[in-house]
């Protein structure tokens, strides 16, 4: 096994894509091309793991090491500490920050499964749509459909396997030097074959599109690409979900923050009421705050959030808890290491 069969599963899961704009993810140091036998998962890279880096292949991070490009790299500094002892142990350092913050079945879906929270999605939706037309002789339709749908494409809202088929007509000349699948070289055909529709999130198109070539049965696939205006709502920032039944606030805070290891959570807002529907966002996500209360969320946990803008937010009517930006992000290290241990039954993970 190769480093870099780890990194790939991972940006699979957490696509690159998704990352914002000003965020470093990805590849952070060291190369992908060498065997992977230990890893270590962690949120950050402490200072003390440069003591536990020998024989450990690949370090996993939430926030990257190498956030703001540094000026130079000095020995002396703990950023140059951390380098060297990567550098000199053969390491490599990869991070899956806002990827996983935003990705279906990252942190918000972590989030929202801690607290026993159903009907889950985005509180702030990410992503972007293309519709993917493709023309299938009769017959073959529902195997190239099965192989898109299995890739990812031809998902809405909570309904899988979405698509559009009108049957039609296909005409092609096979040229000189052609193995068609239908007819000869050098003889005009005409086919009955359906067109096919459905839509794929962009992340998803590379690994669709290969699904489909792979499924169907003509030597060159004929098939068309429409960027849409409308936004995906598979991904996003936050989550809102509603409880199995109405719950205490005090009460649901405590369990929440008992599963978190947070200590003195922050309250704004009323601390007596009974909630069924809530909102959750990690790290610094007190930003989504008018989100949550336009989605008709009663209380808002996240790591952190302004003063001033959890007094707004009470005041409006949506009690806010700040639960601490570590202690809400630090399932990222169960939840990775995990689904590493399940994929990769043969690594040695480490968490950190």
């Amino acid at each position: 096994m190769r480093r870099a069969d780890v990194t790939t599963y991972l940006d699979q899961l957490f696509p690159p894509g998704l990352a914002e704009p000003w965020d470093h993810s990805g590849l952070q140091v060291g190369p992908l091309s060498a065997p992977c036998r230990r890893i270590i998962v962690a949120l950050d890279f402490d200072i003390s793991l440069t003591s536990e880096l020998t024989g450990v292949d690949l370090v996993i991070l939430h926030h990257p090491l190498l956030f703001h490009p540094p000026e130079r790299i000095d020995p002396a500094t703990p950023l140059g500490e951390k380098l060297r002892a990567l550098l000199s142990s053969g390491t490599a350092c990869y991070a899956v920050h806002t990827p996983y913050d935003v990705a279906r079945g990252g942190q918000g879906e972590c989030l929202a499964g801690l607290l026993g929270l159903r009907d889950v999605r985005p509180l702030s939706p990410r992503g972007e749509l293309v519709k993917l037309a493709v023309f299938v002789p009769e017959g073959h339709v529902d195997q190239v459909a099965e192989a898109m749908f299995s890739a990812g494409a031809g998902k809405i809202g909570r309904y899988g396997h979405c698509s559009f088929r009108t049957p039609g007509t296909g005409t092609f000349l096979p040229e000189e030097g052609t193995r068609p699948f239908i007819g000869e070289p050098g003889r005009e055909e005409r086919v009955a074959e359906v067109r096919l529709e459905t839509i794929a999130p962009r992340e998803r198109l590379p690994q669709v599109i290969a699904a489909m070539r792979t499924a169907h049965p003509y030597e060159e696939v004929a098939f068309d690409l429409y960027p849409l205006l409308n936004r995906g709502e598979l991904h996003g920032l936050g989550r809102v979900g509603v409880l199995p039944e109405p719950t205490p606030t005090g009460e649901l805070i405590e369990r929440f923050a008992e599963k978190l290891g947070a200590r003195d959570p922050i309250l704004y807002g009323d601390p007596d009421r009974k909630v069924k529907k809530v909102a959750v966002c990690g790290g610094s996500g007190g930003s989504l705050w008018r989100e949550a209360l336009t989605a008709g969320a009663q209380l808002f946990l996240t790591g952190e959030i302004g003063y001033h803008d959890g007094l707004e937010a009470g005041e409006a009517g949506l009690t806010v808890v700040a639960l601490g930006h570590r202690e809400t992000e630090h399932p990222f290290v169960g939840h990775v290491a995990a689904l590493l241990r399940e994929e990769f039954p043969d690594l040695e993970v480490t968490e950190r």
